[in-house]
């Protein structure tokens, strides 16, 4: 039904736009369609993303992929994650020390290809007359936020001062959530810092263009202080809360049950969206019920190691 739809819409504007002065098409639909693609009626600027839908998963341990941050891009992954180490002043990317290199920097696989996507969604238009756009990576919806997650690995009071350095093209074009003490301000890119990020380095600061990682089992108790201007999504191990599922399928049993609800119940009556991470990922029926599971429970993000796998699943929710 889509293609015969896509199909059909197609045909429309080709119908259209042929009956105009100079535009003449030949041959059959390929032909037409060949045509077309070289015709300045059907490319426009922002057409980097054209077609992909933003979908709520986070691409965890994304740095592993062959394309970083482009691979989850392409499947419309709303969630990215950079594990950073520093070393002498500079911020190198990878799971393990052993897996550092001197090219793979947050700069060069995060900050510069998030910030030429943006660029490519935001151009210099003589249309736009009250101000630079702030339109996000997708296309399809322009206000949807890209939330990076930088997950600290060395000592986070050494390293985050020079994360908060290295978003500065991102910073200077306007392209961050930002908070000036009182309100959020939306913007294409929202930061998070997880793994070693200091508590003490965000809570408090203002004005701040950069968020934390919150605790999801304690945001109710010890951490009942934290806000979603402080934490816009809390975190939690899935294996830790849960256990082991694989012997249920997946399924959770009462206990367990009640536990997601009260988890998720908490942080969304402060605001504050909800993601586990360290989910089973096999066998795929189990990890598929467990992503069932938690999208049924209003969970914000599904944690996602396979793209591929998640974007099918995704086709399949009702």
């Amino acid at each position: 039904m889509r293609s015969q739809l896509a199909a059909a819409g197609l045909l429309a504007a080709t119908s259209a736009s042929a009956a105009q002065p100079g535009m003449q098409y030949s041959g059959s639909l390929g032909d037409i369609l060949g045509q077309a693609a070289s015709n300045p009626l059907y490319t426009y600027p922002t057409q980097l993303t054209q077609g992909i839908m933003p979908k709520a998963f986070h691409s965890h341990n994304d740095y592993w992929r062959p394309l970083p941050f482009w691979s989850a891009l392409a499947m419309g992954a709303v969630s990215t994650e950079a594990d950073v180490w520093l070393y002498n002043g500079t911020l190198h990317v990878g799971h393990e020390q052993s897996a550092l290199t001197k090219e793979r920097t947050f700069d060069a696989l995060y900050v510069q290809p998030i910030l030429e996507v943006l660029r490519r969604q935001n151009p210099d238009s003589p249309f736009v007359t009250n101000g630079p756009t702030k339109n996000g990576v997708f296309d399809t919806v322009a206000g949807q936020t890209l939330y990076l997650w930088v997950d600290l690995k060395t000592d986070g009071a050494k390293t985050w001062p020079y994360v908060v350095k290295a978003l500065a093209p991102l910073r200077d074009a306007g392209y961050l959530t930002s908070y000036d003490g009182k309100t959020v301000t939306p913007g294409p890119v929202t930061v998070i810092g997880t793994g070693n990020t200091p508590l003490n380095l965000v809570q408090g600061v203002s004005p701040r263009d950069y968020f934390w990682d919150g605790p999801l089992p304690t945001l109710g108790t010890e951490f009942s202080n934290i806000t979603k201007e402080v934490t816009p999504i809390a975190s939690t191990a899935f294996s830790a809360q849960f256990g082991d599922v694989r012997g249920t399928g997946g399924a959770l049993n009462e206990t367990q049950a009640a536990l997601l609800k009260s988890q998720v119940e908490t942080a969304h009556a402060k605001g504050i969206k909800v993601r586990y991470w360290d989910l089973p990922y096999w066998p795929i029926g189990t990890r598929n019920a467990v992503w069932r599971t938690l999208w049924d429970a209003k969970v914000d993000l599904l944690n996602v190691d396979d793209l591929q796998g998640c974007a099918d699943f995704w086709e399949n929710l009702g």
